[in-house]
């Protein structure tokens, strides 16, 4: 594969499958909604290189939800000709994962990988800690991610994972975000990671950690507003994921919608967008 330095990759997170029947907190229904953006990459007739999801895949890490979402993404890849990344989040379980939605043998230990397209390398590393919010990442983790960017890949590393390596917004999500997040940015200092994926949070942030771009991407499941009322915490029937673009000199994130039957559409055609865009004249 010779991309000539530029690949476009899809990354949705936080999806939160449920069993067939079942919506997300008896509102959404996210596998519903997966399968709707998932469609819309499809439908937009880009070239897709890899589907990046970066955790919170099942909502109780059941096996029967890792199949939904797998009976989606599998078929997806195929007809875009793109590979499929996944990383660990807190609610997902590892050996159910590595099964139902890797294909792997079932195992319990920590859920990390390095893969290549052309000259690109995507590394997830798995920060969740079984039975608890927060995350974490164990010496041996960053040992092994440290021989790991010893060697540059030709275009550069995306490094993936659930828990961002930096602060939130929402105060609630710092409570259970990754700790001693410096001991991560020790060692991605000078390598040649060129953009870290995370998500968790449910609200899309852009931040840097060892001067290395960060992007958390927004929850396909739904939203939480970074500002709510005081004293609130809510959650909104917004849809998103990423559109991530890499180039040989710089990188992008674009926050997509996934527009559902009840998001309004003001305009589609060229010439609509030109007219509403237009600047009336004196």
């Amino acid at each position: 594969m010779d991309n000539g330095g530029t690949y476009t990759l899809i990354h949705f997170t936080d999806v939160h499958a449920v069993a067939d029947g079942l919506l997300l907190k008896d509102h959404v229904d996210t596998v519903g909604t997966l399968a709707t953006g998932l469609a819309a990459v499809v439908a937009s007739g880009r070239a897709i290189d890899a589907i990046v999801v970066s955790g919170d895949i099942a909502d109780d890490g059941d096996d029967a939800s890792y199949r939904r979402v797998a009976d989606l993404l599998e078929p997806t890849a195929r007809e875009l000709g793109a590979a499929v990344v996944v990383a660990m989040g807190n609610h997902d379980l590892r050996s159910s994962l590595r099964e139902g939605l890797a294909g792997e043998e079932p195992g319990t230990g920590s859920y990390d990988h390095a893969v290549r397209f052309g000259g690109l390398r995507v590394i997830t590393l798995d920060s969740t800690v079984p039975g608890e919010a927060h995350g974490e990442l164990e010496d041996g983790q960053l040992d092994w991610l440290r021989r790991e960017l010893a060697t540059a890949a030709p275009d550069g590393s995306l490094l993936v994972l659930h828990h961002p390596p930096i602060p939130s917004a929402l105060p609630m999500m710092n409570a259970i975000g990754l700790r001693e997040p410096e001991r991560l940015a020790e060692v991605l200092a000078g390598s040649d990671v060129r953009l870290v994926l995370a998500g968790h949070t449910h609200s899309a942030t852009a931040g840097s950690v060892a001067g290395i771009p960060v992007w958390v991407g927004p929850a396909s499941a739904y939203a939480l507003d970074p500002l709510p009322p005081a004293g609130t915490v809510r959650g909104l029937a917004f849809h998103a994921y990423t559109l991530v673009e890499i180039f040989a000199g710089s990188v992008m994130t674009t926050q997509v919608p996934i527009v559902g039957p009840k998001m309004e559409t003001i305009y589609q055609t060229a010439a609509e967008s030109a007219e509403m865009l237009a600047t009336d004249e004196a």
